[in-house]
């Protein structure tokens, strides 16, 4: 046999988000609180996910299925009605045989860490129970102990006095030998408060049949599962604090490190410094001492070593900025390839474009990309200079060197080293403004 399977439950219907949108596909940090359940389990090593849905969640098995989370096998179980957990896991047993270790997690635990996984993982007790101790036990189910050995552990509803003033409680994750799941699940039972199959009820069978049975402790944070837009708000808070902390101690500078927002995935190197309101999206790489001033928004970018960014500029998907180059105030970037040491200072927009070294835009510059039915890519070589407010017409390339007008606009290709201008020539009306507010005060009166 192999190594473990997660079986991930996500069959909740979650309706207290009251939102189209199945629960475990809210995102948290830019990914879905599924997709970082998938990842943790492939970070602590499981051969398989067994991923438990209820019928009619096809849209959560399809993105299960898709590109971002091809690094790990997924196998899909349906449970066909909500029974309890007990049952849940039923739906996943029986769709495998390759595996002497099981984990089971749920879909929408987003911060649950891949090392505490592990340790359910690796232990070698038929049941290993995952506990933790908060400040408030609330409506948590109780782990019962003998000793340092769980041998129950007790849904609130149906816990006594005594039960409910343990604190240690049920932090939801299991693990599991394959001889103590085929030997329990068909012993649950639904004779409790809900009427349900509850999971944890396989410490009792264990423990009373001489089973082995084990603790391992994580934090309050671990286990916290999200089940409404306040629970996603306190999720998304408590993972960008997890995100801050680990790009502070790589060497990221942040000025007020809690008006940054990170994406899951975002890779920042040492010695670059964020600024405050800064929001980055998925995909983003900074390099080396680069500098992101305030308001800037980035998302699917690429961007090199000793870069300025900001502020209030937009880089969008498919940007790549060159070492040393400059993006001002107010600039929106788009699919937008920009040269080491190009200058797009401020007040413009860059789309579908490749611009070489050293160029430089001058302000309300725009690229006219599309024309209603597609995109068009705009050329510029390096060292050229385009002045002020000028409108480059693609498809069109400006040359190396080249120069353009301000108010130009082009549509034809531009030689490089030569200078164009297409603004229209300057006249001069004397005496014009005179008679204009003359004439328009005698129809006022």
């Amino acid at each position: 046999m192999t190594g473990f399977a997660a079986i991930i439950l996500a069959a909740g219907k979650g309706t207290r988000m009251k939102s189209a949108l199945p629960k475990v596909l809210h995102e948290i940090a830019g990914r879905p609180m599924l997709g970082h359940a998938m990842a943790v389990a492939d970070e602590a090593g499981a051969a398989e996910v067994l991923l438990v849905t209820a019928p009619d969640q096809d849209a959560v098995r399809a993105y299960a299925d898709g590109s971002n989370n091809e690094a790990i096998a997924t196998t899909h179980c349906i449970q066909e009605q909500q029974l309890g957990t007990g049952d849940a896991v039923r739906a996943a047993f029986g769709a495998t045989d390759k595996h002497a270790r099981f984990v089971v997690m749920f879909g929408d635990t987003p911060l649950m860490r891949p090392e505490v996984l592990a340790a359910l993982a690796n232990h070698d007790a038929d049941v290993t129970v995952l506990a933790f101790e908060p400040d408030d036990a609330a409506a948590y189910g109780r782990v019962v102990l003998d000793g340092e050995t769980p041998t129950a552990i007790v849904e609130y509803k149906d816990a006594d006095a005594a039960t409910r003033a343990v604190t240690l409680c049920n932090g939801g994750a299991m693990g599991l030998s394959r001889e103590a799941l085929a030997k329990y699940l068909p012993q649950l039972s639904n004779d409790n408060a809900q009427g349900e199959f509850y999971l944890p009820d396989m410490v009792t069978l264990a423990h009373q049949d001489g089973a082995t049975t084990a603790l391992v402790m994580a934090n309050p944070e671990d286990t916290m599962g999200v089940d409404s837009r306040a629970g996603q708000a306190k999720a998304e808070a408590l993972m960008q604090a997890r995100l801050r902390r680990k790009l502070l101690e790589a060497g990221v500078g942040m000025q007020d490190p809690d008006s940054v927002f990170l994406s899951f995935d975002t890779e920042i190197a040492e010695d670059v410094t964020l600024e405050p309101h800064v929001k980055i999206n998925g995909g983003v790489v900074i390099g080396k001492g680069t500098v992101i001033k305030a308001f800037t928004h980035l998302e699917g970018v690429s961007i090199g070593q000793h870069v300025q960014i900001g502020p209030y500029a937009r880089l969008r998907p498919g940007t790549r900025v060159g070492d040393a180059a400059k993006i001002g105030n107010f600039v929106e970037t788009k699919k937008a390839d920009i040269g080491k040491g190009a200058k797009v200072s401020h007040l413009s927009y860059i789309g579908d474009a490749e611009l070489g070294m050293d160029v430089n835009i001058g302000a309300g510059t725009i690229t006219c990309n599309y024309d209603g039915y597609n995109k068009h890519l705009t050329k510029i070589g390096d060292g050229a200079f385009i002045g002020s407010n000028s409108s480059l017409i693609a498809p069109v390339t400006i040359g190396k060197g080249a120069y353009l007008g301000s108010s130009s606009a082009v549509s034809k290709d531009v030689p490089d080293d030569a200078l164009v201008v297409t603004r229209a020539p300057e006249r001069e009306i004397k005496g014009w403004g005179r008679k204009f507010r003359a004439r328009n005060e005698k129809k006022e009166t």
